[in-house]
């Protein structure tokens, strides 16, 4: 009993440990798409255990490039004050254990999605690719417009189900993907104009920095009836019920008048709440698709 209750307690503190640097929030919604992906087929391909393989491989392969990426931002999180308590720059886990957990986490998820199916495994590999390699390493610290891959890299989850479900790349798939891509610079850029002064200590080049606070809120504005538009287009090509239609349309009205408003009425609140209900707006919108 005593050797169960220490493992016990090695096991959660373990787990107290690496959990943050999955960073649970992103991991999740960015899960959300892909189970909406997949459910936005009327008749997915497979059944239960393919389902749960899904979700299975994707947060592994979610969660190892997230990893990852943390384990190579070190050194500009621990200059950062929003980031500096992050388990690596505060010593709380070791460089070492991090590039261990998150290749360990990463090769079992792509793993796992190959052996499902080979194209479904192949868009995840190039998820994990354009977001580790092509996006956190070579553009991130480099050029302010890394973000479009970011935003590509972020688009396929909800590419990858949609894959697995139907076995093939589709239209729907590719608008799903240009969605998620194009809401992505409202998500960012508003960050960074939220931690403005944290990005230039880091050294990290940004629109806003490159551009100035108002181009950036044009962009966000832009962006944002972009995304919304082509979400629209998605619920419309795969038959979403007409209420639902009203209701994705309300959730696009908001987040396009919190963006002209940000325009308008420029403030650290507005960017806030613009942030905050991004995040909203693509949860309901991805549910929206996979109900």
């Amino acid at each position: 009993m005593a050797a169960l209750r220490s493992s016990f307690i090695i096991l959660h503190s373990a787990f107290r440990r690496y959990w943050p640097l999955i960073k649970s929030l992103q991991t999740g919604l960015l899960l959300a798409t892909g189970i909406a992906g997949y459910l936005s087929a009327h008749s997915p391909n497979g059944a239960w255990p393919t389902f749960f393989g899904m979700i299975g491989s994707l947060f592994l392969a979610i969660s190892g490039s997230t990893v990852l990426n943390m384990a190579y931002d070190r050194d500009i999180d621990s200059v950062m004050k929003r980031t500096c308590w992050r388990p690596l720059p505060s010593g709380q886990v070791s460089m070492r254990e991090a590039v261990l957990l998150g290749t360990i986490l990463s090769a079992l998820g792509v793993g796992w999605a190959l052996a499902l199916a080979p194209l479904y495994g192949a868009v995840v590999f190039a998820g994990l690719f354009f977001d580790v390699v092509v996006y956190t390493a070579w553009l991130k610290r480099r050029t302010p417009y890394a973000i479009l891959i970011g935003g590509l890299a972020g688009g396929m989850p909800v590419l990858a189900g949609r894959v697995l479900a139907i076995g093939d790349i589709d239209a729907v798939g590719v608008m799903l993907a240009l969605g998620v891509l194009l809401w992505i610079p409202t998500h960012i850029m508003t960050f960074s104009m939220r931690h403005f002064d944290d990005y230039r200590a880091a050294g990290i080049p940004t629109f806003p920095a490159a551009h100035g606070f108002y181009a950036t809120r044009v962009m966000i504005a832009i962006s944002s009836l972009a995304a919304a538009l082509v979400m629209a287009g998605v619920a419309a090509t795969i038959g979403v019920q007409t209420g639902l239609m009203w209701l994705l349309g309300l959730l696009g009205a908001g987040l396009l008048a919190l963006a002209i408003l940000g325009v308008a009425r420029p403030s650290p609140r507005a960017s806030f709440a613009l942030f905050k209900y991004a995040s909203v707006y693509m949860l309901g919108a991805m549910l929206i698709v996979a109900l």
